[in-house]
């Protein structure tokens, strides 16, 4: 499946005049006239016959339809411009909605030109990735244009012109209705592969406005279900878009902050090697000219032109109102940025003919009918400067789930209105309102700043008087703090829901505040940096890989700046839920099955918590350090901190809970996870025997092991007296918690202990790619809701190395020697306690001696 990040292209410099990789059409040649004149004498078809026969529509280029066929007009004036063609799915089947993909999604786009052929009487289309820029009167220049040309990828026959010549006609069916790929290939970028089937497909429809066109289009193609082969026709809307002649101001970005950006290669001769660029992705907010001095001067001024969201009038009514309070929410954030009345969201006016969600000219919060449960805010960008054109939110109806779960699971215990099996309209409508700005935020092209819940102290979270000043769970709404799970039922807080705070309102001012000239705006911008810089309040954590969490000050689902403390009080009120979570999904005459699901979200809810701890031990705190910064880049977390955070997995994830997993909800339904084959009971036994394997897994995971040692290695060379935790120390806190009882176990025990050795021994053999075990793999998926996933924000993700050559790394020789330890308790232990305790000794004394070679 491809992303469905939008900006698939790379920004362009306009520090100076600058050239893209392309031919120039401005200068005609005297064989080009000749030919111009022979074209004329050999009387090709006018474009006037063709008019006579078929519809004629005016706009960027003028349309003629033909019965099935459709021309554009292109007049010369449009020849070398370039556009911006953008491909969105505009109705899709059951089998594509099951598999994640619907209406609204953008999932191909590319910058085209159109060249005049005089001789071969042509129009060829020309695509360029316009990312490199260079002065024009360099002279490397002439190699910039060599070494980064434009490709060919389709070109027509023209088929009718004009009387005087300055316009032709060509035949554009073939691009459309599914014939070539050259300018939509949606088969394979949503993943589907195959052909389009030209007898099944045709085009629906044409529509060409003043700057762009839009063309509607019904693909077929068959896929294979279980031998038969199943058809499939997409409705697909392509939008060719004008981009200006002179690009939008770039403005370059700094890591400290967290923007969407394009990458951009700039080449002069005065240059020693090449500068390499990221600009971020923004919309053109500008004052009015005749309010730029009122707006330097601090005075808010209205922007040019403002930034409009449409609602989809698909939305359900009673949503329509939170899902617009939520964009408006964002209007204080641009007021930092000198702007008043900066975004507007409203209905479409149903008098407006024209308009169509699909449509480049709306930027539009669409409503999908599906059972996914997810919303994402995508955008498309001019790929020469990184202007957001125009930017789709995608709901999910189905989002609704996620959002019910997360509050009856987070804040049930504290807040009534979260416990019943359906809430409030005002209730959820307040958790739209949130996801609305939320994925708002990231059509201006904010990332997600994991970082920002650090800098609430985790005991602030249970005050009223501070969440109430603060208004949220964290200074950014583009965290994923959700709800206030920290606060505890005697505490009476009340603002539980994430809420826009400083940080976002900081970045929109970097983001978007004006400046009449480079100087002052990159002065100005380092400036506010540097001004909070030392304010956790404004802290930028990047979004890391689920796989790995290197920074716990970065994390997602977390809250507070203490991942034990806070997930000690949400252990708290996770009890309140499960001894109630029968209570709050009593429905007469209903099934289980709900509350088995709700059940299997309060376990997942408690894998969070400790996975949030997890991430403290061996980890490392990242900062994005410049010269005549105090920070340092790389600081292993205090010593006395991962102590505490492997105190906290002891007794809550090695040691299982068992209120959790084995209590009277059991007697009425297992933990339910949903699959494509329906509901899927879990035995809480299984469950729990494979959550624990999977922390005690992740715990002695080998990039762990390799940070703490490298950790150690710096304080051996540099001598330092500080104390460090070391994979020693953490070998023996855990071993200490799970060998430390002699004679007859509970099947628990027992468990645990195998789960332990047996961690051990599959690591250790995959450093050595025993074939036994390569196929083993860790399943932690817990259907856990989500939401804006479809960013995984793989763009400029954080890569640290610190795994390479693990064979012959420490990491095995700590293992073994841990088995050796173990071993030699288990000899001490075997012939103590019941029978079934010594077989449970001799069966992993076996294990051991085996990996061991022994």
């Amino acid at each position: 499946m491809k992303n469905y990040r939008l900006a698939l292209y790379l920004g362009l410099s306009l520090a100076s005049p600058s050239v893209f990789a392309q031919k120039k059409d401005t200068v005609t040649t005297d064989k080009e006239k000749s030919a111009k004149t022979d074209v004329s004498s050999k009387k090709t078809k006018k474009i006037d016959e063709l008019i006579k026969k078929g519809t004629y529509k005016k706009g960027l280029f003028n349309t003629i339809q033909v019965k099935t066929d459709i021309y554009f007009e292109i007049p010369d004036s449009l020849i070398g411009r370039q556009f911006l063609v953008v491909n969105k799915l505009s109705q899709v089947p059951m089998q594509v909605n099951e598999a994640g993909l619907n209406k609204g999604m953008n999932y191909e786009n590319k910058v085209i030109s159109f060249h005049r052929d005089y001789v071969a009487k042509k129009i060829w289309v020309k695509t360029v990735i316009p990312q490199v820029s260079s002065p024009k009167n360099d002279v490397i220049t002439k190699s910039v244009k060599d070494n980064f040309s434009e490709s060919v990828i389709e070109v027509f026959d023209i088929e009718a012109q004009n009387t005087d010549s300055t316009s032709v006609a060509i035949k554009v069916n073939k691009v459309f209705d599914g014939n070539q790929k050259s300018f939509n290939d949606v088969l394979a970028n949503v993943g589907l592969g195959g052909s389009v089937k030209s007898n099944l497909s045709y085009i629906e429809s044409v529509k060409t406005f003043p700057q762009n066109l839009v063309v509607k289009s019904q693909l077929t193609t068959t896929v294979n279900e279980g031998g038969v082969d199943l058809p499939v026709t997409l409705g697909v809307t392509s939008n060719i878009v004008l981009l200006s002649k002179v690009p939008m101001d770039s403005r370059t970005d700094d890591s400290r902050v967290g923007f969407f950006s394009e990458k951009h290669w700039a080449f002069n001769d005065r240059q020693q090697r090449m500068d390499e660029k990221r600009f971020i992705t923004r919309w053109r907010l500008e004052p009015k000219d005749e309010d730029k001095e009122k707006y330097l001067r601090g005075e808010l001024v209205e922007p040019k032109k403002p930034i409009v969201y449409y609602i989809d009038p698909a939305t359900p009514i009673q949503w329509r109102k939170k899902i617009i309070a939520g964009v408006y929410d964002w209007q204080a954030a641009f007021e930092k940025a000198g702007f008043k009345n900066a975004v507007i969201a409203k209905m479409p006016d149903e008098n407006d003919t024209d308009f169509d969600i699909d449509d480049v000219r709306y930027s539009v919060i669409t409503y999908a009918a599906s059972p996914k449960s997810n919303a994402m805010g995508p955008s498309v960008v001019d790929p020469r400067s990184g202007e957001i054109i125009e930017s789709d939110i995608i709901w999910w109806h189905n989002v609704m789930t996620s959002l019910q779960e997360w509050m009856r699971i987070q804040t049930g215990p504290i807040d009534p209105k979260a416990r019943g099996n359906v809430f409030s309209d005002e209730h959820m409508g307040e958790a739209i309102r949130f996801v609305s700005s939320h994925e708002v935020g990231h059509t201006f092209g904010l990332k997600h700043n994991m970082g920002s819940s650090f800098a609430f102290p985790v005991e602030s979270l249970r005050s009223k008087e501070f969440t109430d000043e603060m208004g949220g769970t964290a200074p950014s709404i583009m965290d994923y703090a959700r709800y206030n799970y920290v606060a505890q039922p005697e505490d009476g807080v009340t603002a539980i829901t994430p809420k826009i705070g400083l940080y976002d309102k900081y970045a929109i001012e970097w983001g978007y505040r004006w400046y009449s000239d480079a100087v002052s705006e990159k002065k100005a911008l380092r400036s506010l940096i540097e001004k909070h810089q030392d304010d956790p309040t404004y802290f930028y954590g990047e979004q890391q890989s689920y796989l790995e969490t290197i920074d716990p000050r970065s994390q997602s689902e977390d809250l507070g700046d203490d991942a034990m403390k806070a997930s000690e009080y949400g252990m708290k009120n996770l009890k309140i839920v499960i001894d109630n979570l029968l209570k709050w999904t009593y429905e007469d005459g209903k099934k289980y099955t709900d509350a088995g699901k709700l059940y299997l979200g309060a376990i997942g809810q408690w894998d969070l918590y400790s996975g949030h701890v997890m991430a403290n031990v061996g980890g490392v705190y990242l900062d994005h350090t410049v010269f005549g910064s105090n920070k340092k880049a790389y600081e292993a977390v205090p010593a006395e901190t991962q102590k505490r955070a492997v105190d906290y997995l002891v007794k809550n994830a090695i040691n299982l809970p068992e209120w959790l997993f084995f209590n009277p909800i059991t007697e009425k339904t297992y933990p339910v996870k949903n699959s494509p084959m329906g509901p899927f009971e879990q035995t809480p036994y299984n469950l729990a025997r494979g959550m624990q394997y999977g922390n005690l897994y992740s715990l002695f995971m080998d990039d762990r092991l390799l940070r703490m040692i490298e950790n150690e290695l710096k304080h051996q060379i540099s001598g330092s007296k500080e104390e460090i935790y070391t994979v020693e120390n953490l070998f023996e806190q855990v071993r200490g918690s799970i060998f430390n009882k002699k004679g007859s176990l509970t099947i628990l025990e027992k468990m645990t202990q195998k789960n332990y050795v047996d961690a051990l021994i599959v690591s250790v053999n995959k450093l050595f790619e025993k074939t036994a075990v390569k196929a083993i793999k860790i399943d932690k998926t817990l259907n856990i809701p989500t939401i804006c996933n479809f960013q995984e924000e793989a763009q400029n993700l954080r890569n640290i190395n610190y795994s390479s050559m693990k064979r012959v790394s420490e990491v095995t020789t700590y293992k073994r020697a841990e088995l050796q330890k173990v071993l030699n308790l288990l000899n001490k232990s075997k012939n103590k306690g019941d029978d079934a305790s010594r077989a449970h000794y001799a069966d992993l004394i076996i294990r051991i001696k085996e990996a061991l070679n022994k």
